[in-house]
């Protein structure tokens, strides 16, 4: 797979990305003659053919094609859920994710992990996203179980939130499997004498990434 960091931040932003509002304009119809006969209305010039109307030639539109990659949700392993992206030329890319909230159970930060085929020393690749004012400089730190906390670098920053883009080594993966859970600290940049701890659940993590490694082969 090549540039998987690259292509799970895609994922990222399709997932983040707000929808479109559709905006419609309302047409004035023409007042309707008086006849005491039946007629049949034709339809009004320029109306395709499937598209909807209400009765009275207005143009109720039709579903636009959608644009772009699609993203869907492929399973879900218990606080764990896989995501792919529908390509059209080729087989569906997926990633595991998870969603972490705070206590007061609102969301805090993102975690996605893909599969890499031929990562050397990485075997998969992870990228999470926390808030936009978080000290950069402090990085970012994993334990898992309270134990061999890990830090790491963030990459950039963007409208989603600050990203670090990371390699986990199959001990890092063997952790993740045989824990409870992960926590992950950051530091706020307003306040860079507190650190905010986020949990990161391993509840569903081995059935996850199992199946994220066969989709990847």
């Amino acid at each position: 797979m090549k540039n998987p960091l690259l292509l799970i931040s895609l994922m990222a932003a399709l997932g983040a990305a707000p929808a479109l509002a559709q905006e419609t304009t309302a047409q004035t119809p023409a007042p309707e003659a008086e006849t005491t006969e039946a007629t049949t209305e034709a339809a009004p010039e320029g109306t395709q053919e499937g598209a909807e109307t209400s009765g009275n030639g207005l143009d109720l539109g039709e579903a636009a094609a959608p644009q772009g990659p699609q993203t869907y949700l492929k399973a879900t392993h218990g606080d764990w859920q896989i995501e792919c992206i529908e390509l059209a030329d080729r087989d569906d890319i997926c990633q595991m994710q998870q969603l972490l909230l705070d206590a007061a159970g609102s969301p805090v930060a993102k975690a996605e992990i893909v599969k890499l085929a031929n990562g050397g020393q990485a075997v998969a690749a992870g990228t999470i996203a926390v808030p936009l004012e978080t000290a950069l400089r402090e990085k970012l730190t994993i334990a898992v179980d309270g134990n061999n906390a890990r830090k790491y670098e963030y990459s950039f920053c963007s409208q989603i939130g600050c990203i670090s883009q990371v390699g986990f080594t199959a001990q890092d993966i063997a952790s993740f499997k045989a824990g409870a859970k992960a926590t992950l600290t950051l530091v706020p940049a307003l306040a860079p004498g507190q650190k905010v701890q986020v949990e990161m659940s391993l509840t569903g993590f081995t059935a996850a990434y199992n199946e994220v490694s066969a989709l990847t082969q």
